[in-house]
């Protein structure tokens, strides 16, 4: 999955022609307008006025697609926020050389800086660390069932030929993950297959390490543990997304498709919690937006300012981001480091519950 994903030369991220939206391979919620990075952005100017106002005021997008949220957010700011957009330090942490090409050229005109986190010192961030479908495209582990034991599933070749075979645990680490978690899978159904994203702890542990105060911000696709490791769900969620089509056979369309994996919340809470992460709020994507604003932008779409046209284009948009069959179920989580108790007993404004 780290292969054909971030392969510097054919993996699907570090490709130029990696498209997102109605000409790629998926939808996000940064694909739909700008109204999403510009609400995210109404929540980035209360976590500055809760931090205090710091001078810089740090936000990290870690995996930053196109570049079109750090565009959307910027610009809102700029416009909306002078006190803040003058204070912001926009730092960019993006692993595939393709993506990193493409964000170069379109925030060129933008107060960008490019960081890996090697350059960043020890607890030196005071603001907010942003993870839009950043976890969920993290390699993962996959794990089976066999005879009472849980065992590893590999990938070898034979005959030219990619195929599975299936040994012992190639790391303690997983059978801590699951004894962490409270989970015995021997006690599963025989052949029951799941995954296990060991890069997310390192990545928490990463982020932890680099943040002195605010936030950590975490939107993704993604079910509780229960609801992840349930017995009925014996074929995990390793899914692939090619040309809008969904489907699970990862050895297809090698460094052309999309490889994905739900995300655990609960591990990210557990987690984070033993690296000083302290879990703040945990909603739903529609729910965060709504109580951002969202409804008063479909309300304002009925004021007779817009052409028709324009209308039913933006009122889809808003629509699809809190569909709560799409993408407003996605899990919105936000966690702390650094904040006295004033700061950390504050509410955050996306996760109020909005008024209808």
């Amino acid at each position: 999955m780290d292969l054909v994903l971030y392969d510097p030369e054919h993996g699907y991220y570090s490709q130029h022609q990696t498209a997102i939206g109605s000409r790629g391979d998926f939808f996000t919620s940064v694909s739909l307008g700008a109204d999403f990075g510009e609400l995210l952005a109404v929540q980035l100017v209360q976590m500055w006025e809760i931090l205090g106002c710091p001078q810089p005021f740090e936000v990290v997008e870690m995996g930053a697609g196109d570049g079109d949220l750090a565009r959307d957010i910027l610009n809102y700011l700029n416009q909306n926020a002078p006190d803040v957009s003058t204070q912001i330090r926009y730092l960019i942490i993006e692993r595939a050389p393709g993506k990193l090409a493409q964000q170069q050229a379109k925030l060129q005109d933008y107060p960008v800086q490019w960081l890996t986190w090697d350059k960043l010192e020890l607890d030196s961030l005071q603001g907010c660390c942003l993870a839009n479908e950043l976890v969920d495209a993290f390699p993962v582990h996959r794990v089976v069932v066999r005879e009472g034991q849980l065992q590893e599933i590999y990938v070898t070749v034979q005959d030219g030929q990619l195929q599975e075979t299936v040994g012992m645990l190639s790391t303690e680490a997983i059978a801590t993950y699951f004894s962490d978690l409270n989970l015995d899978l021997s006690t599963y159904p025989e052949g029951y297959c799941t995954e296990v994203n060991l890069a997310a702890i390192a990545w928490l542990e990463t982020v932890a390490s680099k943040l002195r105060q605010g936030y950590l911000l975490t939107i993704d696709y993604g079910y509780s543990s229960d609801r992840y490791y349930h017995p009925q769900r014996h074929q995990g969620t390793l899914q692939a997304y090619y040309q809008h089509r969904r489907h699970n056979d990862p050895y297809v369309n090698l460094g052309q498709q999309d490889l994905t994996a739900h995300v655990n919340f609960t591990a990210l809470e557990q987690y984070g919690q033993n690296v000083g992460l302290e879990k703040l709020g945990f909603t739903q994507q529609g729910l965060f937006l709504m109580a951002l604003g969202l409804g008063d932008r479909l309300n304002d779409l009925s004021s007779g300012a817009y052409d028709i046209q324009t209308v039913f284009k933006r009122r889809d948009a808003l629509h699809q981001l809190i569909d709560p069959a799409g993408l407003g179920n996605f899990g919105v989580l936000v966690q702390g480091k650094g904040l006295n108790d004033e700061q950390q007993q504050a509410s955050l404004q996306g996760f109020k519950m909005p008024a209808f």
